[in-house]
C-alpha cells in the first residue's frame, strides 16, 4: 500500500516542532479517531483504529455478530461474513471485519482532529513532565518569547515553553522579547493546562546553581554550600566549608580578583554577596556573618532554644543590624537561628571614641595622624560619615587641599561600598 504522505508530513512537523516522538504521536492518533468514531451509531463499542507503521495507512475494524435477516449495526449476514473472513462463519458467531475509514464520516472526522489535537497536547505535558522532574535546581537558558500584561514572562528553551511568574522576578529584570535568560527550575506541574515548567530567578536554588556553574571547586564537591539567604535584587549571604586544609572555601568562591563573584553579580543586577566561612560554632558562625561589624559580646540562652542574643557598640549597631533591619535578618535565615542584636549601654567618652576613630581613619586611608586629626575636627568620624557627605562639603569643612580631600573621599565611597557600610548607615 502506498505511503500515507499527509500523515507522514504530519507527524514529521510534531515530531520536529513540538518534540514528540513518533510512536505517541501515532497513538495518539488512532486513540482519538477511535474515540471519535464510536459516538458513530453505524458502529459498535468494539470498534478498533490501527495505522501500519511502515505504510502509515490507516485501517477501522469493527467486531460484527453473524446472523440472518438482521440489517441493522452490529450484526452483519454469514455470507458477508464469510466473504470478508475468507472461511465459513457460523450464525450467532463474531467476527472482527475491516471496514472502509470513510465510513467514519464526516462528525467523526472533524471530532477526531479535536481530539487528536489534545492527545497531542497531553503527550507534550508527559514528555515537558519526564524531561524537567528530576531538573529541580538546575539552570536552564532560554529566550524571552512573551511578556504579559501582568508581567509573566515566557521562554522557549529548546522546545520547551517554561513560564517565569512575575513573582520570581528580581526587581531590576527587566526583559524584553528575544532577550537571553536564565532561571532555576522551581518546579514542575504535570496538570497544568499551559506551560508546566515554573522558573525562578528569586530562589535561594538559583544563587546555589550559579556558584556551582562558576565555581569549579564546588561543581567538583571540594567546596560545599552549607546555607543561603537572599533579598533578592539587594543582597545576599552565602555560607560555605570545605574538607580540604589547602582549599580557602572564601577565596574559591570570590576567585581572581573577584571575577567569579562579580559575574553572578552582574547576573543578579547587582545583588551584593556576602560569602561566610561556615563554621559548627554557632558563635563563630554568627560572627563571620554580621562581617563587618565589631560584637562585644554574644550569649546563648539555653531556656530560649536556637535564639542568640548580641551586644554591640553603639557605633556598630547600626552596622551589625543593617538598612532595614537586612543584615540581621539575612544572618538568622543563613544560621537557622534567631538572633537578636543590642546596643552596649557602656558607652566611652568622647575623646576616647575621637581617638578611635582618629586612629581607624589614618589606617583606612593610608594618611597621616595630622590628617586624620583635621577630617575628625569637622566632625567626619566614621567612613559612612564622610560618604554620606557630598564631596563639595566634605573638601570645604576640613580644610584640606583639595586633591588630598577629593583622594580621602573617593576612598571612603570605595570603602563604603565594598563593605556595605553605605547601606548600613541609615539601619537603625
Amino acid at each position: 500500500m502506498a505511503m500515507n504522505n499527509q500523515l507522514l508530513a504530519v507527524v514529521q512537523h510534531i515530531e520536529r516542532e513540538r518534540g514528540v516522538s513518533r510512536e505517541i504521536v501515532l497513538t495518539a492518533i488512532e486513540q482519538a479517531i477511535q474515540q471519535a468514531a464510536r459516538r458513530n451509531r453505524d458502529v459498535t463499542d468494539d470498534l478498533r483504529v490501527t495505522i501500519d507503521r511502515k505504510d502509515l495507512s490507516l485501517h477501522v475494524y469493527d467486531t460484527l455478530v453473524c446472523a440472518k435477516d438482521k440489517n441493522e449495526p452490529g450484526f452483519i449476514s454469514p455470507a458477508l461474513a464469510a466473504k470478508l473472513a475468507k472461511r465459513p462463519v457460523e450464525e450467532g458467531e463474531t467476527v472482527e471485519v475491516e471496514m472502509p475509514a470513510s465510513r467514519l464520516g464526516r462528525i467523526a472526522a472533524q471530532m477526531s482532529r479535536q481530539m487528536i489535537i489534545q492527545k497531542i497536547r497531553e503527550a507534550e505535558r508527559t514528555n515537558t513532565f519526564s524531561e524537567y522532574k528530576d531538573r529541580i535546581g538546575d539552570i536552564v537558558s532560554g529566550v524571552v518569547s512573551a511578556v504579559t500584561a501582568r508581567h509573566d514572562t515566557y521562554i522557549t528553551a529548546g522546545k520547551t515553553e517554561l513560564v517565569l511568574p512575575s513573582k520570581y522576578k528580581i526587581p531590576t529584570d527587566k526583559f524584553q522579547v528575544g532577550d537571553p535568560i536564565r532561571a532555576v527550575v522551581l518546579r514542575v506541574d504535570e496538570e497544568a493546562r499551559g506551560p508546566s515548567v515554573i522558573v525562578s530567578r528569586t530562589s535561594d536554588k538559583f544563587l546555589e546553581a550559579l556558584f556551582r556553574l562558576e565555581v569549579s571547586e564546588i561543581a567538583d564537591g571540594v567546596v560545599e554550600i552549607m546555607s543561603v539567604s537572599r533579598d533578592p535584587g539587594f543582597r545576599a549571604k552565602i555560607a560555605v566549608r570545605t574538607a580540604n586544609e589547602n582549599v580557602d572555601p572564601v577565596g574559591a568562591c570570590v576567585g581572581q580578583r573577584g571575577s567569579r563573584v562579580k559575574n553572578i553579580v552582574n547576573e543578579l543586577g547587582g545583588e551584593k554577596i556576602d560569602i561566610v566561612r561556615w563554621n559548627e560554632d554557632i558563635r563563630q558562625f554568627v560572627t563571620q556573618a554580621l562581617l563587618p561589624a565589631k560584637l562585644e559580646s554574644i550569649e546563648i540562652d539555653p531556656a530560649v532554644p536556637n535564639t542568640i542574643r548580641i551586644v554591640a557598640a553603639p557605633d556598630q549597631y547600626s552596622l551589625a543590624i543593617g538598612k532595614r533591619g537586612q543584615n540581621v535578618r539575612l544572618t538568622s535565615k543563613l544560621v537557622g537561628w534567631n538572633v537578636e542584636i543590642k546596643k552596649s549601654l557602656a558607652t566611652a567618652s568622647f575623646e576616647d571614641q575621637k581617638a578611635e576613630a582618629i586612629k581607624l581613619l589614618a589606617e583606612t586611608f593610608g594618611v597621616s595622624t595630622a590628617t586624620a586629626t583635621q577630617i575628625a575636627d569637622a566632625g567626619f568620624l566614621t567612613v559612612d560619615q564622610i560618604a554620606d557627605e557630598d564631596e563639595a562639603t566634605f573638601v570645604s569643612a576640613t580644610g584640606l587641599d583639595e586633591i588630598s580631600a577629593k583622594g580621602v573621599y573617593a576612598a571612603a565611597k570605595a570603602v563604603a561600598e565594598l563593605t556595605g557600610a553605605e547601606d548600613a548607615a541609615d539601619g537603625e
